[in-house]
């Protein structure tokens, strides 16, 4: 799994941090950060909830 995050597209709401803590984290200004690029296939489905709680849909996977 691969994971892309956009943040151009980010719009600071913080689910992918919620959704997936270890993988995700934000910035001073709220944008979100992308910590682990590939995360252990374990938190797949922790990362696709990120992805599909996202409200800008900055994030893809790529398996």
């Amino acid at each position: 799994m691969k994971v892309i995050l956009d943040q151009d597209k980010c719009v600071a709401s913080g689910q992918c941090v919620v959704a997936a803590g270890d993988v995700f984290d934000q910035d001073d200004d709220g944008i979100a950060v992308l910590l682990d690029p590939t995360p252990p296939s374990d938190r797949a489905e922790d990362v696709e909830q990120a992805a599909a709680v996202c409200p800008a849909l900055a994030i893809r996977i790529q398996s």
